[in-house]
């Protein structure tokens, strides 16, 4: 596919894997309504043979965050309902992409701050270039986020770390966000690329089934008391028991091959 140069996220199939990439480069992939509306399509526009969704960004920075002049007419008087229409957006894409019934990977360089970080809080995997770095920035200017960063944060990194990073406004680079949690591969400058390349190609050789079934699992687990969730994943793991994947799976272990999954309707 070749995308049109004013297309603000550009949208390609690669195998089962469908990448997103950022694509307002000059503006350091700053989020406007365009870049929200654009997202909101492009999962609008998944299907059954999608293994895994790609969050990626062109140029020097993943995401500086929110267009303010765009969003806000900061040029003139602010507009609080813009503002808060916009808040709104992000916030119910940013779930949409969370909720996916694919594994979703967010691929940052440079820089992931205040809505790119909330948008690197929101996937399932995150592979960051050494030299990235990751902040929030809204208390800077006296602001408040809106895409779930106060919500999401502090589940992923801790309330503390979370607290350090948002009230102070600091960065902190990949190594150390990897430490704390939310980043889940640091790949050396210059081969960020190959790296999510290769989580990518695990993730598409996989059940989709297993794959959906297994992020519920997860990410409903983690808010339930733990008899709960117990319970939760015993009865997944009956259901799935009846899934085409699973006795195929079963077969190649037994034959010593890697397992030919189809593709078939996501497990719900």
């Amino acid at each position: 596919m070749s995308p049109e140069p004013e297309d603000v996220l550009l949208v390609e199939r690669r195998a089962e894997a469908v990448w997103l990439t950022l694509n307002r480069p000059e503006k350091l992939n700053s989020i406007n309504p365009d870049v929200v509306d654009a997202l909101d399509r492009a999962l609008d526009g998944l299907t059954q043979a999608d293994r895994c969704v790609v969050l990626a960004a062109r140029g020097r920075a993943f995401s500086a965050g929110g267009d303010l002049d765009a969003v806000a007419g900061l040029a003139g008087a602010p507009d609080p309902a813009a503002i808060g229409a916009f808040h709104a957006s992000i916030s119910a894409v940013l779930r949409r992409l969370e909720l996916a019934p694919v594994p979703v990977v967010c691929v940052v360089q440079g820089i992931a701050v205040a809505g790119g970080l909330e948008i690197a809080a929101a996937c399932d995997i995150v592979v960051a270039a050494e030299s990235a770095s990751f902040g929030d920035g809204h208390a800077g200017y006296g602001l408040l986020p809106g895409g779930g960063g106060s919500v999401r944060l502090p589940r992923k990194i801790g309330v503390n770390r979370a607290k350090y990073l948002m009230l102070t406004g600091r960065r902190v680079d990949a190594v150390t966000m990897a430490g704390w949690g939310l980043v889940s591969l640091v790949a050396p400058d210059g081969k960020l690329g190959v790296v999510a390349e290769e989580v990518v190609a695990d993730l598409v050789s996989r059940s989709r089934d297993g794959l959906t079934r297994l992020k519920r699992l997860i990410d409903d687990g983690v808010d339930q008391p733990l008899p709960t969730a117990l319970a939760g994943e015993q009865t997944m793991a009956a259901l799935h028991t009846h899934s085409p994947d699973y006795a195929e799976g079963l077969a190649a272990f037994r034959e010593k091959r890697k397992p030919r999954f189809a593709v078939r309707p996501s497990a719900r």
